[in-house]
């Protein structure tokens, strides 16, 4: 009787009962599915093989549908597809504005910039008052030293620094380069200054100036105060490689394009804040001598505590390069660049001297080095007449450093608004703007200084005081330019392009054409100097050329305002559609879906569809 009975009730049990470790759940319903699997789901739009669009994740049962693999899956084409809706719609993290993750870049490259600055200002002013108030030395040195010093160890350092880029990571090449400079700058102010007279050749520069005559002052001078010249290069490769080549290097690599709009022009705020702190540094140390008893070397008093400074800072740039490395990740960059092989240091020149985008940005900062020298020069004499004591010439080098600072704090405010308002071309055309507005009133003045005194002595200054305030207005107004307008552009500049141009194309420039532009400068100063007499009479003629160098550096900065900005616009283009093709949910088309077929019966694939 039980065999023929039954009971097929509600709450009936099956006579064969299926352990629940081998239990098998029948297939959902579509409309299940649609309820279970896809409630809060945004909808997203779906084109398939690129035919009408369909809004998958409706409540629409024919509208999508699932083969038994996927329902295995966990629906992993929802999860995928919800993650990025979440993704989309979930804010970040964000302090005034700023996402978090941008501001773990933003402050401690911020914080670099401030350390290497900082240490720029102090190497800069004491590296002048070293070999221009040296004894047997003067600012005429300055010419030969930027070209028969300074360029060759730069060359030779680019050549290096070539070859180490593609044998060591960019962390080992980052802290290979870094470390000797803070260990040189130790070394000078504590070991090699205090015994300058032991290993300076003296008399033998004396015997050979009484024999080649006074026309090789500056030459012998370099041999004369040979450890000075060497602290003064080291102290400009301090400016072209820390500063250009480390420093904008690694943030090139970890930002973006969009934070180097927002971002970059703000790195001098910090920058020149330490130029402001840095000047009173130096003048402090200055001024110590004062406060010192007779007999003692106030210098290297003031010295040794300002390379103590320069060691310090430079190990804190090292840590915040460490701990950036550490805990920032990298940003994703465009896969479909073009990877070039490696190349020898020949090839390497070759290919940057082949590139108008390279040329365009070299002819930048050749442009700028010279026009820049062909006044610093001149003013630097006056000021060794002015102040020819190395502390007062190194007092009144803290006070300038401190309003260069101030100038170009109040220029970096106004350079995001230029950015925004004007683009890039426009930010990249002010600076040499300035400096020729500037040069032309420094020259003017030297040239017609006569006209000129009676009104300088109504103000109580000589014409030599008046011709060093100028002098060194034209400086400030020229640097605080090139800070908060030249140098962010020249970098910005950098982004689009691909790795291997990136790193050697910012070792041949910075390194190579920032000094190949002070020497070329040096050497106009040295032509027109034994061709027309004196540098009072070759003014005129400098102005000229001056004028001449400015109008090839704004017709090259309209030439790579077109390129970038198509490089720009490839570079956004390729990332939306590496964007595109990397989210992929697989769908059926609304034909197939709407053709009566069961959702078990379907292939185990679908064709993939790209949001």
């Amino acid at each position: 009787m039980e065999g023929l009975i039954q009971p097929r009730g509600i709450l009936s049990l099956p006579t064969k009962p299926i352990g629940a470790t081998t239990r098998s759940l029948l297939p959902p319903s579509p409309a299940l599915k649609q309820r279970l699997f896809t409630r809060n789901l945004p909808p997203l739009s779906i084109s398939s093989n690129g035919l009408t669009k369909v809004h998958s994740f409706q409540r629409t049962p024919l509208k999508i549908s699932i083969s038994h693999n996927e329902r295995n899956r966990g629906f992993i084409c929802k999860a995928e597809a919800a993650a990025a809706g979440d993704s989309a719609l979930t804010p970040p993290n964000n302090i005034f504005g700023v996402e978090v993750t941008t501001l773990k870049k933003i402050i401690p490259l911020g914080l670099m910039f401030f350390c290497i600055l900082f240490n720029y200002t102090i190497l800069r002013d004491t590296k002048d008052v070293l070999v221009v108030t040296a004894k047997g030395s003067s600012a005429e040195i300055i010419p030969f030293l930027k070209t028969w010093v300074n360029l060759p160890m730069a060359i030779g350092f680019m050549l290096l620094y070539t070859k180490l880029s593609n044998v060591l990571s960019k962390k080992a090449l980052f802290y290979t380069v870094i470390i000797p400079f803070i260990a040189y700058f130790g070394a000078f102010g504590f070991v090699m200054y205090p015994l300058s007279n032991m290993i300076h050749p003296e008399a033998l520069a004396d015997k050979l100036l009484a024999t080649l005559g006074p026309r090789f002052m500056g030459p012998l001078a370099i041999l004369r105060i040979w450890s000075f010249c060497l602290f003064y290069v080291m102290a400009e490769l301090w400016g072209s490689v820390v500063v250009s080549v480390l420093f904008w290097g690694f943030a090139n690599q970890i930002t973006t394009v969009d934070e180097a709009k927002k971002f970059y022009p703000l790195f001098g705020l910090g920058a020149n804040v330490a130029l402001i702190f840095s000047g009173r540094t130096v003048k402090y140390f200055s001024n110590m001598r004062k406060n010192l008893g007779p007999g003692v070397d106030g210098w290297a008093v003031s010295l040794k505590a300002m390379m103590s400074i320069v060691v310090g800072m430079g190990l804190a740039i090292c840590f915040l390069y460490w701990w950036v490395n550490r805990y920032v990740p990298l940003p994703t960059r465009s896969k479909k660049k073009k990877v070039k092989p490696q190349m020898g240091m020949m090839e390497s020149l070759k290919f940057l001297v082949s590139s108008p985008y390279i040329r365009d940005l070299a002819t930048l900062v050749v442009a700028y080095g010279i026009s820049i020298n062909l006044v610093e020069v001149t003013w630097k004499s006056k000021l060794k007449a002015q102040f020819p004591s190395p502390n007062e010439y190194s007092a009144f080098m803290g006070d300038f450093s401190t309003c260069t600072g101030i100038a170009t704090f109040t220029m970096m405010l106004l350079s995001q608004y230029v950015f925004n308002k004007y683009g890039w071309g426009v930010a990249a055309k002010i600076t040499p703007t300035v400096l020729l507005l500037t040069g032309v009133a420094f020259f003017s003045l030297i040239l017609f200084g006569g006209p000129f005194a009676p009104l300088v002595a109504k103000l109580g200054m000589t014409p030599l005081l008046a011709a060093v305030y100028v002098g060194a207005l034209q400086n400030i107004f020229s640097k605080s330019a090139k800070y908060s307008l030249f140098d962010p552009c020249k970098e910005m500049a950098y982004i689009p392009l691909d790795e291997d141009t990136k790193v050697k194309g910012k070792a041949a420039i910075d390194v190579v054409c920032n000094p190949l532009g002070k020497s070329g400068g040096a050497l106009i100063q040295q032509f027109m100097i034994l061709t027309f007499g004196s540098l009072a009479s070759s003014t005129p003629y400098l102005g000229v050329i001056l004028l001449g160098i400015v109008t090839a550096w704004l017709a090259a900065a309209k030439s790579l305002e077109g390129q970038f900005n198509t490089l720009m616009s490839e570079e956004e283009l390729e990332k939306e559609m590496e964007r595109a093709a990397s989210l992929k949910i697989p769908v059926v088309s609304s034909e197939e879906a709407a053709s009566g077929e069961s959702a078990s019966q379907l292939p185990e694939t679908s064709s993939p569809t790209s949001i």
